[in-house]
């Protein structure tokens, strides 16, 4: 909102500084700093609530050490997430642009799917909460309307250099003719990035060549449940990695900020053209909603770090899931997911492995046998005497380690 009160200024008054709103660097600041403000300041004014509310966190005995202690801190603390994301982002950002929109939606959306399993666990004395048919129900929801939006929605373009546009069924626009037989075009073509490698654009259509001269036509039905899938399984990561004081949020910080990068390079031309990666037209607006929403997972942090003060729940991990699922898939990067959220990925890796040869071996030998001493995977560690503080410093270096490799993927083929 303040971002177009500006707009207005500039252009109708020339008050100086007014159109230093108009860089994206400039209010990625703001809303980085007016983030971490509101998660710090109002973080306590919200935990003070929770806490008398008594909604506190139930503690199941699972044997691991200063577990009893936790009893009765504050949960749905992922709500001060959300506000100290929100609010930068209404303030700072273009409210128009199709990628904040999908990205605010996801917010809300998976938020509230948190809120509802919180509220049942805490106000309704039900320790299960939301059955998990409807979480996943809602996942995919959210999944159909972003893989949709993405789709159909005129502004969700790319724009890249062809050597013939008549053959592409997809261009919207030709920009410029480069050379001979080289165009500039716009794009609406469902491609992404394979990681590693040269000629790294692939068009999600090419998995359905098979079916005749319109394939691409029909590119909606791989695209689609590849968004559902990606979102269903990074939300349940999340939610997975949010065991221990700290480890959620800061590893969640460190894919943000990578995240950020990516899409800043990836909405400008200038970097886009540099790296020669895909140049993807109004991405960079994107980088005033991560900034904020980096800024409220470390003010966050402020209390959550151990020993926490207020747990995040359901409320705050499916919400920074979906997030992050999202705007990975907005810049065409989903198929990094697995290096830079690798952390969530053996997470999941842990609990699917541990489930697996448990229920195998119970069926064959008669007595379940487990991989590891308990799942997912930061509780085996817990398990085997490291302090917690000690093993979230040493996933945050991981995740670091993991950052910087999906980073050097913008040069490295």
């Amino acid at each position: 909102m303040l971002y177009y009160l500006f707009e207005y200024l500039d252009k109708t008054y020339d008050v100086p500084g007014a159109g230093l709103f108009n860089f994206i660097t400039f209010r990625a600041i703001l809303a980085v700093i007016l983030s971490l403000f509101i998660a710090t300041v109002y973080g306590k004014k919200i935990i003070n609530y929770l806490q008398k509310k008594q909604v506190g966190e139930s503690i199941r005995d699972l044997g691991l050490e200063g577990q009893n202690e936790k009893a009765g801190t504050p949960t749905m603390g992922g709500i001060i997430i959300i506000l100290a994301t929100l609010v930068p982002v209404l303030l700072f950002a273009k409210l128009e642009n199709i990628y904040v929109i999908l990205l605010i939606v996801t917010t809300v959306w998976m938020g509230t799917i948190g809120f509802i399993d919180d509220y049942i666990k805490k106000f309704k004395n039900d320790k299960q909460g939301l059955p998990g048919k409807f979480k996943v129900i809602g996942q995919i929801g959210l999944g159909l309307f972003v893989g949709v939006t993405m789709y159909l929605h005129p502004d969700i373009i790319v724009q890249r250099t062809i050597e013939n546009p008549e053959t592409e069924t997809q261009i919207t626009e030709v920009i410029a003719k480069e050379s001979t037989n080289t165009f500039y075009v716009k794009d609406k073509a469902m491609l992404t990035t394979i990681p590693f490698v040269k000629e790294n654009e692939f068009n999600y259509a090419e998995l359905i060549s098979w079916a005749g001269e319109n394939y691409k036509s029909y590119v909606w039905l791989i695209f689609i449940p590849i968004v559902i899938f990606i979102i269903t399984a990074v939300s349940n990561g999340a939610n997975l990695t949010d065991g221990i004081d700290g480890l959620a949020a800061g590893t969640s910080a460190i894919i943000g900020l990578t995240l950020a990068l990516f899409a800043w390079v990836s909405g400008n031309v200038i970097f886009a053209d540099y790296l020669n990666i895909m140049y993807i037209p109004n991405t960079g607006e994107m980088t005033i909603f991560i900034t904020a929403f980096v800024g409220a997972l470390i003010g966050f942090l402020w209390y959550n770090t151990y020993p926490a003060q207020v747990f995040m729940g359901d409320t705050g991990s499916l919400t920074i899931g979906g997030i992050i699922a999202v705007i990975a898939i907005a810049v065409r990067k989903e198929l990094l997911i697995p290096i830079l959220c690798g952390i969530f990925l053996v997470e999941n890796l842990s609990v699917v492995l541990q489930v697996s040869w448990f229920k195998y071996t119970k069926k064959k030998f008669g007595e379940g046998r487990r991989i590891f001493r308990m799942s997912p995977l930061h509780h085996h560690y817990q398990i085997k005497g490291f302090h917690e503080s000690k093993i979230v410093t040493r996933f945050w270096i991981v995740g670091i380690f993991l950052a910087i490799i999906t980073i050097v993927t913008l040069k490295i083929r």
